[in-house]
């Protein structure tokens, strides 16, 4: 069950970074400001999706070997 949970935010963190980068791609001409944040978003996301992936395979190797 746990690593489930772990699955669902690796994938929530993708689909956050899609969306950010998508309104980085509809706002780029008009805010830029909001365009840069969106864009630091967006690398966050993918920061954080390879980050909670490693983490849980960490956790699935742990338990595999008990």
């Amino acid at each position: 069950m746990g690593t489930k949970i772990y699955r669902l935010f690796e994938y929530a963190y993708i689909i956050m970074a899609i969306l950010s980068i998508y309104i980085v791609i509809i706002s780029w001409g008009e805010d830029s400001n909001k365009s840069y944040l969106f864009a630091i978003f967006t690398i966050v996301a993918i920061f954080m999706f390879f980050f909670k992936r490693n983490f849980r395979k960490k956790i699935e190797t742990r338990k595999n070997n008990e």
